[in-house]
């Protein structure tokens, strides 16, 4: 799982050609206060919070949606 949880947010900066440093810009005007090397520790080490996913989705616009497994 954690190499899906890393995977995911580099795969959604390399999608809108985002560094980390222009990550860490956008989620501070969202309010969000992390460097751009806590977030590449956080994404590196592919073992954040939920929250922090969800503010990081927010940052970026991604709408989240929940599936049930089945």
């Amino acid at each position: 799982m954690k190499s899906r949880a890393k995977e995911f947010i580099k795969n959604e900066l390399k999608k809108r050609k985002l560094t980390y440093i222009m990550l860490s810009s956008i989620m501070k005007e969202k309010g969000y206060n992390y460097s751009d090397n806590t977030i590449r520790t956080k994404v590196n080490r592919g073992s954040y919070s939920f929250v922090f996913l969800l503010e990081v989705c927010d940052s970026l616009d991604i709408d989240m949606i929940c599936i049930e497994k089945l």
